[in-house]
């Protein structure tokens, strides 16, 4: 657990790509652009633990990847925490979905993400993933 005491608390997220594009939510609290991601649940491997945050907070569906693309560490009022993020290769947006009422979903060009995107670790995990696989 995330505390004071310089403990990083350990979370897994997704990036959600859908063909060249990219899907992003928002907070619940602040309304910042962000990833879908969350803690590791029980029995779940880190990998389908964040696809299962994708379906919770964005309605997202589908297939993520058993290997991370990388790590980025962010900082709250209760702690630091580090997110493993792996790609998910979506199949589909749900029209309704568990938080809906909580977030925004938005689909938008790897530069548009950027633009969106306030922290610095994530969109520098961004620009890599597409460097290598698009002419970005």
């Amino acid at each position: 657990m995330a505390n004071g005491s310089g403990k990083i608390a350990v979370q897994s997220g997704v990036l959600p790509i859908a063909g060249d594009m990219i899907v992003l939510i928002t907070t619940r609290s602040s309304g910042r652009w962000i990833i879908p991601k969350g803690y590791v649940e029980k029995g779940m491997s880190p990998a389908e633990s964040a696809a299962k945050e994708a379906w919770e907070e964005g309605g997202i569906v589908g297939k993520v990847e058993s290997e991370p693309i990388g790590t980025y560490v962010y900082r709250r009022p209760s702690g630091r925490y580090s997110v493993k993020v792996y790609p998910l290769e979506v199949e589909s947006l749900l029209e309704r979905w568990d938080e809906m009422h909580l977030r925004q979903r938005r689909v938008v060009s790897p530069a548009e993400a950027l633009d969106m995107i306030v922290h610095d670790e994530l969109k520098s995990l961004i620009t890599s993933y597409f460097a290598e696989r698009f002419d970005f």
